[in-house]
């Protein structure tokens, strides 16, 4: 595994740090997320935050949910669930079922060191949910002081 993430790490030149986020665990899988659909995901890694953007076509805000585990995993899921119109009449029913329901969806990402995970922001709007994760400042350069030698 870790020669195909090499492979593709030196075709897209991924950063170090941005690999940890591309390229999740696996030893997060367990038996609570088996069965459920991953959610396709485009990063975003700017100066000052990463924002992952995800298609969450029929889902509202109140049925995601985004949380952070074990200090650096971020999680991503949803239910899956979707309220039928109820028709108010008596003796009206559903003629034809098409839309599929939304599946269970779920997503874990490792984050680097240099994210602030008490500063993450999240807006699910028209379809699509942005995850904005925003960046701890870079840790001052050590000075380097001359001293001369008598």
């Amino acid at each position: 595994m870790s020669t195909v993430v090499d492979a593709v790490n030196q075709l897209l030149h991924f950063p170090e740090s941005i690999e940890r986020v591309v390229y999740p665990s696996r030893s997060h899988e367990t038996s609570e997320n088996r069965g459920v659909s991953s959610i396709p995901v485009d990063i975003l890694d700017s100066p000052k935050e990463y924002i992952f953007y995800m298609d969450v076509p029929g889902l509202s805000k109140s049925e995601i949910q985004v949380t952070v585990e074990d200090e650096n995993i971020l999680v991503i899921r949803s239910n899956g669930k979707r309220k039928r119109e109820e028709s108010e009449e008596d003796g009206c029913k559903y003629v034809r079922l098409e839309r599929r329901l939304p599946q269970k969806l779920m997503r874990k990402f490792k984050l680097p060191e240099n994210c602030n995970v008490s500063a993450i922001t999240a807006k699910c709007e028209n379809g699509v949910l942005a995850v904005v994760v925003e960046k701890l400042p870079p840790p001052p350069k050590p000075k380097t002081v001359k001293v001369a030698i008598s």
